[in-house]
């Protein structure tokens, strides 16, 4: 019989209660026993949400307060030694590392984090020593959450971050030159006594997710498989059957790596981004491996294809049989928001379009009652065609007047008028900027008071005229911090706006929102991203009143602020029955509509962010990566360059890592770059040199994801790293990125200090203005 299995189960429950739970926490409004509790009750929950779905392989250890791989730094005691000098309580601890700790007499920034793979999901980078050591905790966390959900009378498959991939997306902490694939000796050991106490606790199986096996990998990572695994493989019936997990990607082009994996129990593969992979790995298999097919998507909301599942399953089962045979879903369904059952704003028609996790977990298991018992799911199979045929024939998803627009794109309407070297000229003259300019990344705190009008506003409560007084009122409060700080060029702080891609989801045809449809980004930051379900314009003008009124109170240049096309795209749930370089094109067209009449209201500083052109890039180099980036920077382009010359174009983005595609940071053409920058080494900056960068960069000089403010000696040691790389007449200075989450005593205290470092360097190149 062919079985079923979910890799991994959303953490933050139906209403957001582990956000909650967290900063009531932090807040000091909630005691650590009544957090673990909290945590304790949605594990109970979840586990028991997919034993009622009638999933047989139910994951345990896929929980986390914070990040899943800050729970594996923390299991093998891999903790810098910064923070476990502090002696703080185990929980304090974990969360210093994620976000910072600046009370008590302790002040310790965050471990670097960024993207997991190509999703907006967020990990905390390991961040080892070159005396590194690795031993396992006290009372281990997957040993504990397994006898947990056992008490309660469900068998788990604990799931854990492989040696392999733990080493390989970690770093060597600040002063150390370790290559973190080298630790490999120390740290499978540990593995294996874990292993050993999971199998002493009754696990069966345990699954090891492995995703760098969708990478590009360098011979040495390569070589690190064999031994890792032939040492697990040995501990033999001390240890429980494992099944390798991998995902985000096809694994073909690591096919070598195989072999290392020939003494455990099977392989995980995601079939809804790679189908093709299928049976090629079919013929990889071991005589006796299973093979976890993951057919229902982990990534997306649309409603699984029943049809198209069953026949890749059937062909799996021809070639090794039922037994041999897991449906799953292709990734965790971390990616995904809690249950659809919550949505009761949703047009009745897409409603029937869409499945959360709640539902995906009941997918999987009516996908294998379909294979084994075709009958007893009759009318679901029936259903499931029905919708799956009614959404492609809805008139709802075709405009033809975006399509007659796209058809009258031209290659000249992706460049400026001018070179930069003209462009700035002219934006010097214009703006009036002094030597390192200093600016915010666009919002402000998103006060209790904020939400609480919109809230308002959004029931009915009060009417439009009240709410854009507020909103007026705001934004001069905002302005006069501004002025107050003595920053370079303004921005309005943004608080008209809910989420920086649902708020021009909002205002834009071809879209449909949720209500409670929340999806981890990190940490204790959620996002609750639209959902394209149509062809996009823009009806009318989106944030030109707000900016027209800034401007019109401020006395320095005021930054427009727009989320760019790409972003709009990867963090909204795209169609998936159009390809995503056409929904971008048409979220283009509508940006570069804003973007003019932003000009032609007096905003002459616009910031178009991209944070998500990273994570959109293909995970392997190659044509499909050639191509994205094609398409990725036209759009950018397409929407940024129908302003004059005058007007000066920035763009932000996460992270610095960009060595590897550099070319396309490049032919974006935008006047002025802010990267978020602030935890990686400014020796990344070394790339801005080594290709003759002749624009400007903003790279972050503190961590906004964390409460922490710097002192001001730490913005000069950043600022002085920095100049070994950039220009003076070429660095801006400014936070990594906005600052919404952070409080209004936070940001003033850390801007003040920002800006008396930018005062200290001005004074100091003066000869260089």
């Amino acid at each position: 019989m062919v079985s079923s299995s979910v890799l991994g189960f959303p953490r933050i429950g139906v209403l957001r209660d582990l956000k909650k739970a967290n900063e009531a926490y932090w807040a000091g409004k909630l005691s650590q026993d009544e957090l673990l509790a909290e945590a304790k009750r949605l594990r109970l929950a979840h586990w028991k949400i997919q034993k009622d779905a009638g999933v047989d392989i139910i994951p345990s250890n896929d929980f986390a307060h914070y990040d899943h791989v800050l729970d594996h730094i923390q299991l093998f005691n891999a903790a810098p030694e910064r923070y476990t000098s502090q002696k703080l309580a185990p929980i304090d601890e974990y969360f210093a590392m994620g976000r910072g700790h600046q009370k008590g007499g302790v002040d310790v920034p965050a471990l670097e984090m960024v993207k997991w793979f190509d999703s907006n999901y967020h990990y905390v980078k390991p961040t080892l020593q070159d005396n590194q050591t690795f031993s396992l905790a006290q009372d281990p966390k997957p040993v504990r959450e397994f006898l947990e959900a056992k008490e309660a009378g469900i068998q788990t498959r604990p799931v854990l971050v492989g040696p392999v991939s733990f080493l390989a997306l970690g770093k060597a902490d600040r002063g150390s030159s370790v290559n973190p694939i080298t630790l490999l000796d120390k740290l499978v050991p540990v593995y294996v006594e874990l292993l050993k106490a999971l199998k002493a606790a009754g696990a069966e199986s345990v699954q090891i997710d492995e995703p760098i096996l969708v990478f590009d990998l360098s011979p040495e990572v390569k070589a690190a498989f064999k031994p890792a695994y032939e040492a697990i493989a040995a501990a033999g019936d001390a240890v429980p059957s494992v099944i390798v997990a991998t995902y985000f990607g096809d694994i073909v082009h690591n096919f070598d790596v195989l072999p290392a994996f020939s003494g455990l129990k099977g392989l995980h593969v995601d079939l809804v981004r790679n189908p093709e992979q299928l049976e090629p790995v079919l013929k990889q298999l071991g005589p006796s491996q299973i093979l976890s097919a993951g057919v229902v998507d982990g990534r997306n909301i649309w409603k699984n294809n029943f049809a198209k599942s069953i026949e890749l399953i059937q062909t799996a089962v021809k070639a090794l049989g039922s037994e041999r045979v897991i449906v799953a879903t292709s990734s965790s369904l971390l990616h995904t928001p809690h249950t659809l059952t919550s949505e009761k704003k949703l047009p009745a028609e897409v409603y029937d379009w869409f499945s959360f996790a709640v539902e995906k977990v009941k997918e999987v298991a009516i996908l294998a009652k379909a294979v084994n018992s075709p009958d007893s799911v009759r009318a679901e199979l029936d259903a499931n065609a029905a919708t799956i045929k009614a959404r492609s024939e809805s008139a709802r998803t075709n405009d033809p007047k975006v399509k007659e627009r796209q058809s009258q794109v031209t290659p000249e309407m992706h460049n400026r008028k001018s070179t930069f070297e003209t462009r700035y000229a002219q934006q010097k003259a214009h703006l009036k900027l002094p030597l390192f300019p200093t600016t915010t990344i666009g919002s402000f705190p998103q006060t209790n008071e904020i939400r609480v009008q919109r809230n308002k506003f959004t029931k009915g409560e009060i009417n439009a005229e009240q709410y854009d007084d507020f909103i007026k009122k705001e934004i001069d409060l905002a302005i006069s911090i501004q002025d107050e700080l003595g920053l370079d060029v303004y921005v309005h702080g943004e608080p008209e706006r809910n989420d920086m891609v649902q708020y021009f989801g909002e205002r834009l045809t071809g879209y449909v929102f949720t209500t409670h449809a929340w999806v981890q980004s990190y940490g204790s930051r959620c996002v609750r991203p639209p959902i394209i379900v149509g062809d996009i314009s823009r009806p009318a003008p989106m944030t030109v009143k707000e900016s027209k009124y800034a401007a019109s109170v401020s006395k320095k240049p005021m930054k427009g602020m727009l989320t760019g096309p790409v972003t709009c795209l990867r963090w909204s749930f795209p169609r998936v029955d159009v390809h995503q370089s056409v929904q971008c094109q048409q979220l283009a067209l509508a940006l570069r509509d804003e973007v003019v009449d932003l000009e032609a209201n007096g905003i002459f500083v616009i910031q178009v962010d991209e944070p998500a052109l990273r994570e959109g890039l293909p995970l392997r180099k190659g044509s499909e990566r050639d191509a994205y980036l094609e398409w990725a920077v036209d759009s950018f382009k397409l929407a940024t360059a129908g302003v004059e010359d005058s007007t000066q174009i920035h763009s932000h983005f996460c992270y610095s890592e960009f060595q590897d595609f550099f070319h396309a940071i490049a032919a974006l053409d935008a006047d002025v770059l802010s990267i978020e920058n602030s935890k990686s080494d400014a020796k990344l900056l070394k790339v801005f040199i080594d290709e003759s960068y002749p624009r400007h960069i903003g790279p972050g000089v503190y961590d906004i994801h964390s409460p922490r403010v710097p002192a001001e000696e730490e913005f000069k040691q950043r600022l002085s790293e920095m100049l070994e790389f950039l220009r003076p007449d070429q660095l801006w200075i400014n936070p990594d990125c906005g600052l919404k989450t952070r409080k209004w005593d936070e940001v003033k205290g850390a801007l003040t200090h920002m800006v008396n470092a930018a005062k200290y360097f001005r004074e100091k190149y003066a000869d260089k203005a």
